[in-house]
């Protein structure tokens, strides 16, 4: 998952009405650092609720030994409710449901020495649908290398009220037989969901370097983070407190200031209220203009 590291902008919450807490769920919440999670700037302005899993126990054990009130971190395998087999690699970010593609990946620099399987074995999956305290989630992080549409196959009923998705997707087959960025596309857009950003990674290959990096991409999209939303062409459909979460979160954790304001429009016309009007006059004076 790529870190977001934008700076923040004025505490948008300070021109709203009072919301419900946001509700965040994290699936594949192996922590690399305080402050890491591309959730962060939301989680730092304002109180959320927050529940991840993770299934390796020892990286679980690392999230609940920190866990700060409103968070909660569980050990399933979050899938489709099918048994499947989990590969454990010695890099424990890699490990996943597919096993991982080695022929394709030490064509790169430091990805087949990142992602060698130490053990595999079966599991029972769970769906997010089947899991009660999912209901009302405002925003699905997912990062499972390469099971995330299993994930969205088990969670129809949050998709259709959830608001952003932040999901991990591959374009080329970085583990077997995994579905790829179209096929991820292509369900989210049936569930009411349109592209929003779209942040790419890669490795160059071998045995070539970018500034003698082995980490640099030099040509070759590998994976990214793709964040979804809520077909800004429904707001109007969406209540009023969710629109206010919609706004708050793409504002602070996305600064997508644009589509905060599209959110706020829509208030407006339901409430007949001008915080559009507050919350550009806000950014205008931010800007210096």
């Amino acid at each position: 998952m790529i870190q977001n590291d934008l700076p923040p902008l004025f505490p948008i919450a300070s021109i709203l009405p009072p919301f419900p807490r946001i509700k965040i769920v994290d699936v594949g919440a192996m922590s690399f650092g305080e402050g890491t999670e591309p959730y962060a700037a939301l989680t730092a302005a304002l109180p959320c609720d927050l529940y991840g899993f993770e299934p390796i126990e020892a990286e679980l054990k690392k999230l609940q030994a920190t866990a700060k009130p409103g968070q909660h971190f569980l050990p399933y395998f979050i899938g489709d409710g099918s048994s499947r087999t989990f590969h454990e690699c010695n890099y424990p970010a890699t490990s996943s449901l597919f096993e991982p593609n080695t022929p394709l990946l030490a064509k790169f620099n430091n990805l087949e020495e990142l992602t060698r399987v130490q053990k595999s074995y079966p599991v029972e999956t769970k769906r997010l649908d089947d899991i009660p305290q999912m209901e009302g989630t405002d925003l699905l992080k997912v990062d499972v290398q390469g099971a995330e549409l299993m994930v969205f196959e088990g969670a129809v009923n949050i998709l259709e009220t959830a608001l952003v998705l932040h999901t991990e997707v591959e374009f080329v087959s970085m583990y077997k037989d995994q579905p790829l960025f179209g096929d991820i596309d292509v369900y989210l857009r049936s569930k009411g969901f349109v592209l929003h950003q779209l942040k790419t990674a890669g490795r160059a290959f071998k045995p070539l370097l970018a500034n003698n990096d082995v980490n640099a991409m030099l040509s070759q999209f590998l994976w990214g983070d793709a964040i979804y939303v809520r077909d800004f062409m429904t707001f109007d459909k969406l209540p009023g407190p969710a629109l206010l979460k919609l706004a708050t979160i793409m504002h602070t954790n996305y600064r997508s200031v644009d589509m905060a304001a599209s959110a706020l429009e829509a208030y407006d016309r339901q409430n007949k209220t001008s915080l559009q009007q507050t919350y550009i006059a806000k950014l205008m004076v931010v800007a210096g203009r």
